[in-house]
């Protein structure tokens, strides 16, 4: 029902065609909220050429108008009215038009499209007039979004090249919804995902990690379309466009959820216990204050089984919840972390008793720069259920800090540096200035301190230590001990506030 005929689009005319629509919003609205716009209309889009492209190959079966437009010829339903060809009619109110279409399609759809449109101001003319709408709707009706013409691993790809585009447009915001996907691509290298499993990120943004399952599974040749993905993200906008991006990525077992995983998680069993996966990946938010820690002290499913978090900083309140979501047998994960968890003060019990639970397999140092608009460094913590025998009470230490190449600003792991670290990964023995085992009892003797300093020294091009390399392995001591003592004041003085105000 477009005005061009099907062309088969290649993949820098897909990006082109979708940064373009963006270009049209600047000035507009803030660079950070063009993903409220620009996703769903692309979806919407999308949806309504698939349409088109099932009825045309059912009226060639059945050679009848209504035959082809019978449900079971379709995987989603479109209402009247609601078709991308009825919104290219509209004039006026071009906003109200895109949203009743955009719920209509919602409500036709409850068991697959609940909330994946978002939740997008469409009606606000002050921030959207009409003209830009339209200029928008008839942008996005140049190309065809077929099957035949895009598939779905293809449009999968545009946007995700979109969504690193915004990371890369607006700013410090970015982080909130992107992981670095060379990084990424390495954490879940590490879980290894199976055909068949269960695999959950309880912060999933706009749902990257849960795609990089199956992209990992497809490049060994693997069954990916039997995997089970789960997700939960507190942003409604950003959780709808984690939908859109399982559908656009061609994966129909996808389940992505809103809300706030710490207070109310959203996957649970038939007895109301939190329901357990075989494979968890995840970049919680960073040290976050603003989260109920007095509930977390009577947590009804048991997340606080190494303790409670300090009121400032809630990266082992999210720790938790993933160590308690793992399959007993088969569960594994792999979380990116601040530094601090390694060993600040504030945090030691909880710590301590993570270290006695035998519950971590490998600290992994990041370099600087992995992150979008933000030169900060990072961990990568593995948990595993079941270590094999070799592995009990032992943890391996990685100091990746040096693995890195930069394009511009941004730093990235090239298939060298992703394939260095999971081999040392995987044989899971000492590379000297690389790489060490440590057992818990030396853990222990450490005071629980698991800051990677204290176990892998720095090795210089010969093989000794460079006095730099020593001065700079003081500092990031030097630094973390610092956030340590930070967060150990700021917790007292929680404390003493909670005592004054009673």
């Amino acid at each position: 029902m477009t005005t061009t005929s099907p062309k088969r689009i290649t993949q820098r005319e897909l990006e082109s065609y979708l940064w373009d629509a963006a270009v049209l919003l600047r000035g507009l609205i803030d660079a950070g909220d063009y993903k409220q716009y620009i996703f769903p209309l692309v979806f919407l889009k999308r949806i309504s050429d698939v349409y088109d492209e099932e009825h045309a190959a059912a009226l060639e079966v059945y050679g009848d108008e209504e035959l082809a437009d019978l449900r079971e010829n379709h995987r989603f339903a479109i209402p009247d009215g609601a078709h991308w060809a009825d919104l290219r009619k509209v004039t006026s109110d071009v906003g109200t038009a895109l949203k009743a279409a955009m719920r209509s399609i919602e409500s036709a759809n409850p068991d697959t499209l609940t909330g994946v449109f978002g939740d997008g101001e469409w009606t606000n003319k002050d921030l959207l007039p009409d003209s830009t709408l339209s200029d928008l709707i008839e942008h996005f009706s140049t190309k065809t979004l077929s099957v035949a013409n895009l598939p779905e691993d293809e449009l999968g790809q545009g946007y995700e090249y979109l969504i690193k585009k915004f990371a890369d447009d607006s700013g410090h915001t970015a982080q909130e919804f992107y992981t670095n996907r060379t990084l990424v691509h390495l954490m879940t290298m590490m879980l290894e995902p199976r055909p068949g499993e269960s695999v959950y990120d309880p912060t999933c943004g706009t749902g990257g990690m849960l795609i990089s399952t199956v992209a990992e599974l497809k490049r060994r040749g693997k069954e990916w379309r039997n995997l089970r993905l789960y997700g939960q993200e507190l942003n409604y906008g950003t959780s709808a466009i984690a939908k859109m991006n399982l559908f656009l990525h061609g994966i129909a077992d996808g389940h992505i959820t809103h809300g706030d995983t710490l207070a109310k998680p959203a996957f649970l069993d038939a007895h109301g216990r939190l329901r357990t996966f075989d494979v968890v990946l995840a970049n919680p938010p960073y040290s976050i204050k603003s989260w109920n820690r007095s509930a977390f002290t009577k947590d009804p499913y048991g997340r606080n089984l190494w303790g409670v978090p300090p009121q400032n900083a809630a990266d082992y309140a999210f720790i938790q919840h993933i160590e308690a979501s793992l399959d007993p047998k088969t569960g594994r994960a792999a979380i990116l972390l601040p530094h601090g968890v390694l060993n600040r003060i504030g945090e030691a019990t909880v710590r301590k008793a993570m270290i006695d639970a035998d519950a971590v397999e490998a600290v992994i140092g990041l370099a600087h720069g992995l992150f979008y608009n933000s030169g900060m460094e990072a961990i990568v913590l593995v948990l595993r259920k079941q270590k094999s025998a070799d592995r009990k009470h032992k943890v391996l230490f990685i100091d990746a800090k040096r693995e890195f190449y930069r394009a511009g600003v941004q730093s990235f792991l090239s298939e060298k540096h992703q394939h260095k670290i999971l081999h040392v990964f995987q044989n899971f023995a000492d590379v000297p200035g690389f790489a060490r085992v440590a057992t818990l009892d030396e853990i222990r003797a450490n005071n629980g301190n698991m800051a990677i300093p204290q176990y892998v020294t720095p090795a210089a091009p010969g093989g000794g230590v460079t006095p730099a390399d020593s001065v700079a392995a003081a500092l990031v001591g030097w630094r973390e001990a610092a956030a340590s003592v930070d967060v150990a004041v700021a917790d007292v003085l929680g404390l003493l506030r909670a005592e004054v105000a009673r």
